[in-house]
């Protein structure tokens, strides 16, 4: 863990605790130049959002005509999902959704889902992923001494949903990714979500069960779900003003739905490990760049982000109550956790993984020429 802070940025929130900051003369840092360089490119006007949104709910529609629903969404209980959900059907989209049950759903989750999607008319479809297996994978990742322990998770929905996308002959999957509460991660903190082999490797190296069940998916199976079966994946909060706050207050609202204390804390295994082992054995406290994120979308101000960071992400007496659950249900010993607290910290990079494959791949952009012939459609959003 790094000893201190070297060095703020004069804007944002984020530090010296991404080894790859870097900052200008103005004490600005790179993640704040690039928030600024993509939004030219992502964010629209009032009224070319407005447009694009009517021009992508026409081909959805007509994309999904005759068949039982005209996309997918994914679900976990969380704002963002839980808006694209009262969204859609406010578009008038028939919508299914769609949520992998990994074994950590708080009972305030699993609430919001049934509760939310049951006023809305929304069907689900869950998949529960094999526990003793799902577990040992978990255990492999702290036993990497990497700061990438959620992305088992990341990876299954992703897979799930380009696996029920298919099988129900659905063309779109929208999203809740967007660019003004998201788009700031510095890579150091979390890679690998899409890396099937960095996975496997990972299971097969620390792990005790090999993966028979687990959805997943190669750079093969992401070209054929893209390419051949021509699935169109869409961040819709980007075409809409989405402001946190009021959109929270909307859900409350409207759908009965109840926040959460911090982002992603519907899951009981994300707020143990983006709350304690992240900021306890990496120094990597993620509210950082969310709030970072915030600010520059214009949501908080500064002074409010770090008012947010004096508190420990996780602390008292839910600390406790976390660390006896998650070591009961990983049958872990405190003593064996610790060791694994203690390992030397690792990355992404020090394992086996298609890093260099995905880069090349980004660089000659084979989907563009794709879809230059005619081939496959443009990516909308």
């Amino acid at each position: 863990m790094p000893n201190g802070i070297e060095q703020i940025c004069k804007r944002c929130v984020m530090d010296a605790t991404d080894p790859l900051i870097s900052f200008d003369e103005k004490g600005f840092c790179n993640h704040c130049r690039r928030y600024e360089e993509e939004a030219k490119r992502i964010l629209r006007s009032p009224l070319e959002r407005e447009q694009a949104l009517e021009k992508l709910v026409d081909n959805i529609k007509q994309a999904g005509k005759g068949k039982e629903y005209d996309c997918v969404i994914g679900v976990s209980g969380g704002v963002d999902s839980t808006y694209v959900a009262y969204l859609v059907k406010q578009l008038g989209l028939r919508p299914l959704a769609m949520h992998v049950d990994n074994g950590w759903n708080s009972e305030l989750s699993v609430g919001n889902i049934e509760k939310c999607l049951k006023k809305l008319g929304i069907d689900l479809y869950t998949e529960v992923l094999d526990w003793n297996e799902f577990k040992e994978l978990q255990k492999a990742f702290l036993r990497a001494s990497v700061p990438d322990g959620e992305i088992p998770t990341d990876h299954a929905i992703r897979a799930t949903l380009y696996h029920q996308a298919v099988k129900r002959g659905v063309s779109y999957l929208v999203l809740g990714t967007n660019f003004v509460t998201e788009s700031i991660m510095p890579h150091s903190w979390s890679a690998g979500h899409g890396d099937w082999r960095y996975i496997r490797f990972i299971n097969q190296r620390f792990g005790k069960k090999p993966l028979k069940t687990f959805p997943h998916f190669s750079l093969f199976d992401q070209f054929r779900y893209l390419v051949i079966h021509r699935l169109r994946i869409i961040s819709i909060l980007d075409y809409v003003d989405y402001n946190k706050e009021e959109i929270i207050q909307l859900l409350k609202d409207e759908l009965g739905w109840t926040p959460y204390p911090g982002k992603h804390y519907e899951s009981i295994y994300t707020r143990f490990f983006q709350g304690y082992v992240l900021p306890a054995k990496f120094g990597y406290d993620k509210r950082k760049a969310h709030l970072s994120t915030l600010i520059m979308s214009g949501q908080i101000t500064r002074d409010e982000a770090l008012k947010g960071l004096k508190d420990l992400p996780l602390s008292g007496q839910m600390l406790e109550e976390d660390m006896d659950f998650v070591l009961k249900k990983f049958d872990l010993e405190q003593e064996e956790f610790e060791a694994i607290m203690a390992l030397p910290p690792k990355s992404y990079n020090d394992y086996p993984n298609q890093e260099l494959v995905s880069k090349i791949i980004k660089k000659t952009q084979p989907l563009r020429f794709i879809r230059d012939i005619g081939l496959v459609p443009k990516k909308e959003g």
